[in-house]
C-alpha cells in the first residue's frame, strides 16, 4: 500500500513538472527514431517482400557460400580474440595489482593502455603491414624474407588481440583490485602455493568477470569493420560482407538480412554480457578489499612476469610509433631514406586534408556537447526519477552498444533515404553532415550514460530534495545542483565522445558523401589504395589531436573538476 502510495505521488510530482515531461517525450522520440527505427526498418526489409510476409531474402543470401563462409569466419575470429584477449588482458591485469613494478614498468602499462582510446581503429593494421608484409621493415629488409603474407586470418586475430587486449586489462584490473586480500593470505598461512592460491581463490572469484571480458572484446571483434578490411585480404567478415553487398554487388536488401543476422549474433552476446555476467560479477565481488594487497617482491616471480609484460608493451608501442615514423618514409617498401615531411605537406595541398580534419573536427565537436548532455539527462531519469518508460530510455539508449557500425549505418540508409516510412520526413538529412552528427551521438551515448548513472548513483537524493523544497523546478535542479556534482562525468564523456566521434569509421563509412571529407575515411581510402605513407601521415595527425585532447581534458578535470574542489574543501 505505501509503495502504491508512493509511486502515485511521484507520479504526479512528474506530471506537475512540464519541463520533466517534455524532456522525456524528446527522449523517447530522440531513440526510437534514431535507434529503434533503423533497426525495424532492417528487419522489416528483410521479412517483407511485394507479396507480404517472406523468407526469400534470407533464403537467398543463405544460399551465397561467400555468406555462410563469412559468418564462420567471423565467429572463429571474435572466439580467439576474445579468449587471447582476455588472456592477455588477464596477464597484465594479475602483473599490475599483485607483482611489486617500477615506475617505469607501470607507466609504460598506462601507455599501453590509453593507446587503443586515442587511436584509429586501423592503425595497427597499418603498422602490421608495413613492419611484416612482403615490402615490410622486419621482414624483408630485415630478416630477408620476401614470401610472407600478413593478410587473412591470422593477420586479422593479431591485430584485434592487440587492439582489444588493453579493454580486458582495464576491466580485470578493476575486479582484481576488488578481491579481499585475506581470502588469499588465509590459503597462503595454510601452505598453499601461489599457483594453488591463483587457482583455487582468486581464479574463481574472477571468473565471471572473465567471461565478462570476453563477451565484450568477442562483440568488439565481430562488430569490427576497419581491421578486416585493411588487413583482411580475401578472408571476409560479416562487417566487410555487408559493406561489400551495398557498395559492390548494390544489394540494399540483400545487406539489410546480412545485417540483421550480424545484429542477432551481437544483440545475444550483449544481453548475456549485460544481464547475466555483469550482475553475477557484480555479486561476486562486492565492495571495495578490506585492507591493502601484500605485493609479490619474490625475483623468482617478478623478474619474469615483468619481462614478458614488458617486451609485449613495448611491442605494441613499437606499432603505434611505426605509424608516424611510416609517414617519414619518401617511397613505402622500396626507399627508406631520407626522411622526408613531404607526405604531411601532401595531405594537405593534394588530398583534401585541411578539409578533412575540419569537417571531422567540426563534426565530432557539434556531436561531443549534444552526446554528453543527452548522456547526462539519461542518467539523471534513470537514477532520480521514478516513471514507466524509465526502463524504455535505459535499454535503448545502451541497445546502441550492441549494435554493429555497419549494421547501424545499411539501418540509416534504408531508413532515411527516402524520409521516414518513405513519407519525405527526414530525407533530407540523409546525404548531409547531420545525419553523421546523429551516427556520432547514438554511437557515443551508451558509454556516457554508463560513466553518468555510475556517478549519479553516490549523489544522496536530499541534496536535490532540499532544492525542490525550496521551490525550484526539475531543470534549475539539474543545472544547478546535480550537473556540477558529476561535473567530472560530464567533462569525461565529452571527451570520449569527442575521440569515439572523430576516429569512427564502421558506421560512417557507408553514410558519408562526396560533398564531407573524414579523416577516418581518407586513411582507409589511402590503406586500400596501398599508399601507406599517405595514410600514416592522417593517421599521425589524428592521434596528436585525439591524445592532444584527452591531455587538456585530464588537465582541466585536475584543475577545475569536481574532485579538486572536494580536496581543497
Amino acid at each position: 500500500m505505501a509503495k502504491s502510495q508512493s509511486a502515485a505521488l511521484d507520479r504526479k510530482k512528474l506530471m506537475a513538472d512540464p519541463i520533466m515531461v517534455g524532456t522525456i517525450l524528446v527522449l523517447i522520440a530522440f531513440l526510437t527514431l534514431f535507434i529503434l527505427y533503423p533497426l525495424a526498418i532492417l528487419l522489416v526489409d528483410s521479412f517483407y517482400g511485394g507479396n507480404g510476409f517472406t523468407l526469400a531474402t534470407f533464403q537467398r543470401i543463405m544460399a551465397m557460400p561467400t555468406f555462410i563462409k563469412a559468418i564462420g569466419n567471423t565467429l572463429k575470429v571474435g572466439f580467439l580474440v576474445g579468449i587471447l584477449s582476455t588472456i592477455v588482458g588477464l596477464l597484465f591485469a594479475y602483473v599490475e595489482v599483485y607483482v611489486q613494478l617500477g615506475r617505469a614498468v607501470g607507466g609504460l602499462f598506462k601507455v599501453v593502455s590509453m593507446l587503443p582510446v586515442v587511436s584509429p581503429p586501423f592503425v595497427l593494421s597499418l603498422s602490421m603491414i608495413m613492419l611484416f608484409g612482403k615490402a615490410g621493415i622486419i621482414t624483408k629488409f630485415l630478416l630477408g624474407i620476401k614470401d610472407n603474407s600478413v593478410y587473412g586470418f591470422w593477420g586479422i586475430v593479431i591485430v584485434q588481440t592487440l587492439t582489444f587486449f588493453p579493454v580486458c586489462y582495464m576491466m580485470l584490473k578493476g575486479l582484481l583490485k576488488n578481491i579481499d586480500p585475506s581470502l588469499e593470505e588465509a590459503a597462503r598461512d595454510m601452505g598453499a602455493s601461489r599457483w594453488t592460491v591463483f587457482a583455487t581463490v582468486t581464479f574463481p572469484l574472477l571468473l565471471p568477470g572473465l567471461g565478462n571480458a570476453f563477451l565484450v572484446t568477442f562483440i568488439e571483434s565481430i562488430a569490427d569493420f576497419a581491421n578486416p578490411m585493411i588487413i583482411g585480404g580475401s578472408y571476409d567478415t560479416l562487417a566487410t560482407t555487408i559493406y561489400l553487398q551495398i557498395t559492390g554487388a548494390y544489394d540494399k536488401e540483400g545487406a539489410a538480412a546480412m545485417a540483421v543476422v550480424l545484429l542477432c549474433i551481437t544483440l545475444g552476446m550483449f544481453i548475456v554480457q549485460k544481464y547475466y555476467l555483469e550482475a553475477k560479477t557484480a555479486a561476486t565481488l562486492t565492495g571495495k578489499a578490506s585492507r591493502g594487497r601484500m605485493l609479490i617482491e619474490d625475483r623468482s616471480v617478478t623478474v619474469p612476469l615483468t619481462i614478458l609484460c614488458s617486451l609485449a608493451a613495448a611491442f605494441v608501442i613499437m606499432m603505434y610509433a611505426c605509424v608516424p615514423i611510416g609517414a617519414l618514409f619518401p617511397t613505402w617498401g622500396y626507399k627508406f631514406t631520407p626522411l622526408t615531411f613531404k607526405w604531411f605537406g601532401q595531405v594537405f595541398s593534394r588530398y583534401h586534408g585541411l578539409q578533412a580534419f575540419r569537417d571531422s573536427f567540426v563534426l565530432s565537436l557539434i556531436a561531443s556537447p549534444i552526446t554528453a548532455l543527452l548522456s547526462m539527462i539519461i542518467s539523471y531519469l534513470v537514477v532520480k526519477r521514478k516513471f514507466k518508460s524509465k526502463g524504455f530510455i535505459e535499454a535503448v539508449s545502451m541497445l546502441a552498444m550492441a549494435v554493429p557500425g555497419t549494421v547501424l549505418g545499411v539501418g540509416y540508409i534504408r531508413g532515411f533515404s527516402g524520409g521516414v516510412f518513405h513519407t519525405g520526413f527526414l530525407q533530407g538529412i540523409y546525404g548531409s553532415a547531420a545525419i553523421l552528427i546523429i551516427v556520432f551521438v547514438v554511437r557515443s551515448l551508451p558509454t556516457g550514460t554508463r560513466s553518468g548513472i555510475s556517478a549519479l548513483r553516490q549523489i544522496d537524493k536530499s541534496i536535490e530534495e532540499s532544492a525542490y523544497d525550496m521551490g525550484a523546478d526539475s531543470f534549475k535542479v539539474f543545472m544547478t545542483v546535480t550537473l556540477p556534482l558529476i561535473k567530472d562525468s560530464f567533462l569525461s564523456g565529452l571527451v570520449t565522445a569527442f575521440v569515439r566521434s572523430i576516429t569512427a569509421i564502421s558506421a560512417i563509412i557507408l553514410l558519408v558523401t562526396p560533398s564531407v571529407y573524414l579523416i577516418t575515411v581518407q586513411i582507409n581510402e589511402f590503406a586500400e589504395k596501398g599508399a601507406y605513407s599517405i595514410a600514416c601521415a592522417f593517421a599521425t595527425i589524428l592521434i596528436l589531436i585525439t591524445y592532444g585532447s584527452v591531455l587538456l581534458m585530464n588537465l582541466f578535470i585536475k584543475y577545475f573538476g569536481t574532485s579538486k574542489k572536494i580536496k581543497e574543501d
